[in-house]
């Protein structure tokens, strides 16, 4: 939008929304275009502060124990320029998480105050971590004659800083074991950055540990879905949000993934059975499976002599999701529940909780309390979404009226800060009876900006829609609480329709925003915030010229098997463009010694193994990595046609045909607007 044009809106929103002098934004929206809190969002931030007991400084004390070191310069440079982690763009967070902000809900900014307190700390005897260098934690346990480290972080960068810290304040030992202890990129993401400080020695009798499954689910979450998935996360992670106030604070489960340089290790010793035990450089450690929980590939474990019990990411200091909100398979409550019941007996000796994200506990009673309240915390949102479902009530009413008993609801480290029991519960009918409510008229709707369309002209078109629109969410800012939220999520749901109705609509599009600033400034889940902000932002300043580079999973992908790069291709495959066309492609992996044929036919591609000399319309010999910088747009024709590591088969135009009806996604597209 040119800046006149902008201009003109925000002295329309001035008049309109506020009824101010023409020339003043009393929106008071900052550099980014976010708006001030209203007096409602504010009343309604001030009124968390009466939920639950913030006077309790327990977490801060416990986040703060052990503290070996730390450095408040924190800033990490990406390999390929820029950065890729800096903590002192957080330093607007309160340490104690006092006076919040009313832009912020009080107990997310607690949360956020939390997560910032990073560094290496002593949990107990031969046991450290290193907090606040990447989303997760990375521990690091003591051996008889080296260290064993635990989820070496998401990014080559990231845990290349947080490693050689670990060095320099407790001095430098070999390395005898890395264990992954889920299929999450950011518990196995960095591990390059800490094998590149690794002697050859020191590489070469490794063990790395990890759950059965975890190279094919590490290796496929991203494959098939990822260019939809990266695109969602920039949102649920708040990418192009501001460190401020009014923008990013956190993510509830740290600051924030480090989006740097992704790497991968195959595992060593694959734990399939909860009861495994192994000894580790001489540590005993006894391991639980969770597979299915809250990754598909998951183990948790126990240190016997430390009387210390690693939740991995089972258990967190907030209520995790069901669903995670840039999209992946739903998971089983129940299930997670009764794994989370399973490691309070298995472990019972435990006095010692330390986990993938945030800060430990101390103290046997206090870590079966934990293990208890988040044990029933999934246990009642599945039992009770589905006691309301099988009464005939549709997700939206289950997770508008579901809500924590007293019980559960005055402890912090189970609340909504990165899942939330309203898109949990969504999550619990989804796995169950799936997308669908049952009613006839959600079977078979229009898409959206047709209905859109439909919905605006029966208001009576645009300009009425907003016209009462403006009155409402000027009416919203003296409304109490509990109707101004109410409000804001009808406005959202009304101006979404003007939006999809008429992308053009200036107007529309910037009421929508402050509606989704309001709505954000009051979410105490930290992804709903990023979100709802991140709406708002890319409604004001539409869609990223970029978006995240499948480039930064090439190391990822060169350990992915390469059926799964097949998969890919079908659901790349424009099946317009397809339609009448019937031709077979054979391609063999020279460095592998594989061959597979790709048939294309009725507009759908479907591949299988075979030999080197299966007849096929034309033929491709190449390595893996070239074929993998094919794929993500490192190598393109003219590597493709000229490559020394290329041999063809056929006509090489025919291949070049075929590759030439696959989809390049951006992973740019539109989520606010059509």
């Amino acid at each position: 939008m040119r800046l006149s044009l902008r201009l003109v809106v925000l002295l329309f929103l001035c008049v309109a929304v506020a009824g101010c002098n023409p020339g003043a934004d009393s929106s008071g929206a900052n550099p980014a275009g976010h708006s001030a809190p209203t007096a409602s969002t504010r009343e309604a931030n001030r009124q968390v502060l009466q939920e639950r007991p913030f006077g309790n400084r327990e977490d801060f004390e416990n986040a703060r124990r052990g503290l070996v070191a730390q450095d408040p310069d924190l800033v990490i440079a990406h390999l390929g320029g820029g950065e890729v982690w800096n903590m002192p763009a957080y330093d607007f967070i309160a340490s104690e998480g006092e006076d919040a902000p009313g832009s912020v809900n009080p107990s997310l900014w607690r949360q956020a105050a939390l997560n910032n307190i990073h560094g290496l700390f002593k949990v107990t005897n031969g046991l450290y971590q290193i907090r606040g260098y990447d989303l997760a934690n990375m521990s690091i346990i003591e051996g008889e004659t080296g260290w064993i480290l635990v989820d070496p972080l998401t990014a080559r960068e990231t845990a290349s800083e947080a490693f050689l810290f670990a060095r320099e304040h407790l001095g430098e030992k070999p390395v005898r074991a890395i264990v992954f202890t889920h299929s999450h990129i950011d518990h196995f993401g960095g591990v390059q950055g800490v094998l590149q400080h690794l002697s050859e020695d020191e590489k070469a009798n490794l063990r790395i540990i990890a759950p059965a499954g975890f190279e094919e689910e590490a290796t496929s979450e991203n494959i098939i879905a990822g260019p939809a998935m990266t695109r969602r996360a920039m949102f649920m992670y708040g990418k192009r949000l501001a460190r401020d106030e009014r923008g990013h604070v956190g993510t509830g489960l740290g600051k924030g993934p480090a989006f740097g340089t992704f790497g991968f290790a195959p595992a060593t010793d694959l734990i399939g059975e909860t009861g495994t035990e192994l000894v580790v450089d001489g540590v005993p450690m006894v391991f639980q499976v969770v597979s299915g929980s809250e990754a598909p590939a998951e183990f948790t474990f126990y240190l016997p002599e430390h009387r210390a019990f690693c939740g991995a990411e089972l258990v967190s200091r907030n209520l995790h999701n069901l669903y995670t909100l840039r999209g992946a398979k739903v998971r089983d409550a129940r299930l997670w529940s009764g794994y989370i019941d399973e490691a309070r007996t298995l472990f019972a000796d435990a006095e010692v909780y330390f986990g993938s994200h945030h800060w430990p506990l101390w103290g046997q009673a206090n870590v079966q309390d934990f293990l208890a309240v988040q044990r029933d915390t999934y246990k009642f949102i599945h039992d009770q979404t589905v006691r309301l479902m099988n009464q005939g009530a549709t997700p939206r009413e289950i997770a508008n009226q579901l809500t924590l008993p007293p019980a559960l609801s005055q402890t912090f480290h189970n609340q909504g800060y990165y899942g939330t029991v309203s898109h949990n519960a969504k999550a619990v009918y989804q796995y169950y009876l799936g997308w669908f409510s049952g009613n006839p008229a959600q079977l078979n709707p229009l898409p959206e900006p047709e209905s859109a369309r439909r919905y605006v002209d029966m208001m009576g078109g645009a300009d009425k829609v907003l016209e009462r629109a403006r009155e409402d969410y000027q009416a919203a800012a003296e409304m109490e609480p509990a109707e101004a939220h109410d409000t804001y999520r009808w406005l959202a749901e009304l101006l979404n329709h003007v939006v999809f109705a008429d992308p053009e609509n200036d107007q529309g599009k910037a009421l929508l925003a402050h509606v989704y600033d309001q709505l954000g400034y009051q979410a105490e889940s930290a992804p709903w915030r990023d979100f709802y902000l991140t709406g708002a932002y890319e409604l004001r300043h539409g869609a990223p010229e970029q978006g995240i580079q499948p480039a930064v999973m090439r190391e990822v992908l060169l350990n992915t098997p390469v059926s799964r790069f097949f998969d890919s291709m079908a659901v790349r495959l424009k099946a317009e463009d397809a339609e009448g066309e019937h031709t077979t492609v054979r391609i063999t992996f020279t460095d592998l010694g594989e061959s597979y044929l790709l048939t294309l036919q009725n507009s759908v591609l479907h591949h299988r193994l075979a030999s080197a000399d299966t007849p096929a319309d034309a033929s491709l010999s190449v390595t893996r990595p070239l074929f993998v910088d094919l794929l993500i747009g490192r190598a393109g024709l003219k590597e493709l046609l000229f490559s020394d590591e290329i041999q063809f088969g056929g006509s090489r135009l025919d291949l070049i045909g075929f590759f030439s009806l696959l989809d390049k996604p951006e992973g740019r597209f539109n989520l606010v607007s059509p």
